[in-house]
């Protein structure tokens, strides 16, 4: 009888244990990819469903506002003092042309959006400290004369320059007191799908690039008429 030919050492089948680490082997690459792609999911979804986790609501305390909050029509600014286009759009003197023609009829509130050089973080931290004295819009506009001067001397001598309390004002912006203020503003823009600055809003109505005079007159009449 023929003996049973033994198998050589190179023709020897892989095992059962052999086979199923391979198994496992492979179940595992393609198992990974996906726990990841599920994790970046649940990260996206997390994000999405709570932007701005660390954005503080509005209060009386942190607006900047002229105009009473019983106005029908808001004009929300998004802007950046080292902005070349906020400056030029508030030199036209929109503002207050809208203000004086329309009176309690409309409120008009700042937002800092600092994005445009690196220096305008800081000067929207200046002008919440002269907020703190109750005198942002004179600040405001001190400070867009002066752009891009930036620098804290410079920060400071303006606050001088229309009276404020220096001691607490350099305290206020050498303590970064209102950094995470500035952040917060920032956030809510970038939250909102903001692109730009300035960017405004009427009421809940975004306009693209800075409004004309005749522009707001034609939004504002309207939504006049709408609640009369």
């Amino acid at each position: 009888m023929d003996q049973q030919e033994k198998p050589r050492e190179g023709d020897r089948s892989p095992s059962n244990k052999t086979l199923k680490l391979n198994e496992h082997r492979s179940n595992t690459r393609w198992f990974l990819p996906f726990i990841l792609i599920l994790l970046a999911v649940f990260l996206v979804a997390i994000f999405l469903i709570n932007p701005g986790e660390n954005h503080e609501p509005l209060t009386a305390a942190t607006i900047r506002a002229i105009g009473p909050e019983t106005a029908p029509v808001t004009i929300t600014e998004f802007a950046d003092f080292g902005c070349f286009t906020c400056k030029a759009w508030h030199q036209f003197g929109i503002r207050e042309e809208i203000l004086a023609q329309y009176g309690d009829q409309v409120r008009f509130v700042w937002r800092d959006f600092p994005v445009t050089t690196p220096q305008s973080p800081r000067a929207a931290e200046a002008g919440w400290c002269a907020h703190d004295q109750g005198q942002f819009w004179a600040y405001h506009e001190i400070l867009y004369t002066h752009a891009p001067g930036f620098s804290d001397p410079q920060l400071t001598a303006y606050a001088l320059e229309i009276g404020l309390d220096a001691q607490r004002f350099n305290a206020c912006l050498e303590g970064s007191e209102h950094q995470a203020s500035v952040e917060n503003e920032l956030l809510a823009a970038q939250n909102l799908g903001l692109r730009s600055v300035p960017s405004f809003l009427v009421n809940q109505q975004r306009l693209i690039g800075p409004p004309s005079y005749d522009q707001l007159v034609t939004i504002i009449d309207d939504i006049l008429a709408s609640v009369e």
